[in-house]
């Protein structure tokens, strides 16, 4: 894995998104990498982040592929393109569709692993598959629709 997350390269202005945000002091933080021709993050949810006792609750687990999903969709674009995170301008993508498929219960207390494949990168849009597994095994895919920010995004 790369030391730093394509999250890191987002420009302060877009880096406020309760999911992988470094400027929201209330969020996740997750962060997306390479690995092979995969995405990967990690998130370990905390003790009130509980469906019925034991498990997580559905919508962190939404909200976690949400999140991987659109930082897999900049790496995915940022290797489409043979550039370097850090060069301007930054690519930064929203989520247009969301799909999440619960297969089974995902217990709380252990660290969860976000995998993510590229399944189609057209123009400003990417279309990415999430799986979320606990203790080797999977419990949760999504399916992240993600479309790039467009430049004027923050101008009024």
């Amino acid at each position: 894995m790369n030391s730093k997350a394509i999250q890191d390269f987002y420009p302060d202005e877009l880096s406020y998104c309760y999911g992988c945000g470094r400027n929201n002091e209330f969020g996740h933080h997750i962060k997306s990498f390479w690995e092979g021709d995969e995405t990967i993050s990690f998130f370990t949810p905390k003790e009130y982040h509980i469906a019925i006792p034991g498990f997580v609750y559905g919508g962190l687990i939404a909200s976690l592929i949400d999140c991987h999903g659109t930082g897999s969709a900049a790496l995915a674009t940022y290797k489409a393109e043979n550039r370097e995170p850090n060069l301007l301008p930054a690519l930064r993508f929203v989520t247009a569709s969301l799909q999440v498929d619960f297969l089974k219960p995902t217990p709380l207390g252990v660290e969860l692993e976000l995998r993510g494949k590229i399944i189609e990168v057209k123009g400003r849009k990417v279309i990415t598959e999430i799986a979320v597994s606990a203790n080797g095994e999977t419990t949760v895919k999504g399916k992240v629709v993600a479309v790039q920010v467009p430049d004027n995004f923050l101008k009024k």
